[in-house]
């Protein structure tokens, strides 16, 4: 059994020779090896590394989207392993927004209705979630698009719709899993650039998972590479950020 230590108040992430394993017929996929990685609070970190490297799954287990076979992942002092189903649920609602490569939208439903939706899963009455939904989608400039459906809506908007939707709850992790994968490279660096804005004023810990080592270098300030499940490199960001874009609306 894995021992936890005390966790810091100003460290967001630890995880501890987590591992995620599990059987592909009769071979066993080592998704996640024996990473120990610690991440302050208000760190921007990049995780790198070729298609199965297990950046996704070492993501999925912070997010508490997947449990360790073995090890621990705690984030802001909880130790995910050992809470139940109910407190995952509230984990990953409360402390954890997302954002991923496909959007994930709600084709059904408009542009406001997707990102008050884990406000509805909090059970947040209706006059205050158009609230915060209106806010969060001023701040990333969807003002106009409220009740748009997300296939009228260009890749880059679709994209800040679900970043919106990620900082509803005002989430103390952004966890970003290839966000620029299926924009341009204009709309990607609008994108990439409104998500350093929340890690630099709301002083959010992002935690980004990319194959792109220049963009990676462009943003983060820590880089940690990963090869077949383990850790490989873990160093800081030595490269000068490059500018923010100027640039309409995507």
């Amino acid at each position: 059994m894995t021992t936890v230590s005390p966790l810091t108040s100003k460290v967001a992430i630890r995880t501890e020779n987590v591992c995620r394993h599990y059987a592909m017929g009769e071979s066993l996929i080592r998704a996640v090896d024996g990473i120990s990685i610690s991440i302050p609070s208000a760190e921007f970190v990049a995780l790198l590394g070729t298609s199965g490297s297990g950046k996704s799954s070492l993501l999925n287990l912070i997010a508490g989207l997947d449990r360790p076979t073995s090890g621990a992942v705690l984030v802001e002092g909880n130790n995910l392993a050992a809470l139940s189903r109910e407190a995952l649920a509230r984990h990953r609602l409360r402390t954890v927004g997302m954002v991923f490569q496909s959007f994930n939208l709600i084709p059904s439903m408009t542009v406001i209705e997707n990102v008050e939706l884990p406000l509805r899963f909090a059970e947040v009455d209706r006059s205050q979630r158009d609230s915060l939904a209106r806010e969060a989608l001023e701040r990333v400039g969807l003002s106009r698009r409220l009740d748009h459906r997300p296939s009228e809506l260009s890749g880059g908007e679709q994209q800040r719709t679900a970043l919106a939707r990620a900082l509803i709850n005002r989430p103390k992790l952004l966890l970003a899993d290839e966000p620029t994968g299926n924009l341009d490279s204009h709309t990607g660096t609008e994108i990439m650039n409104l998500i350093r804005e929340f890690n630099e004023s709301l002083g959010m810990t992002v935690v980004m998972v990319t194959h792109e080592r220049a963009l990676a270098e462009q943003y983060a300030q820590r880089l940690i590479f990963l090869a077949d499940g383990k850790l490989v490199d873990d160093q800081p960001n030595v490269v000068a950020a490059g500018a923010p874009s100027q640039g309409g609306r995507a």
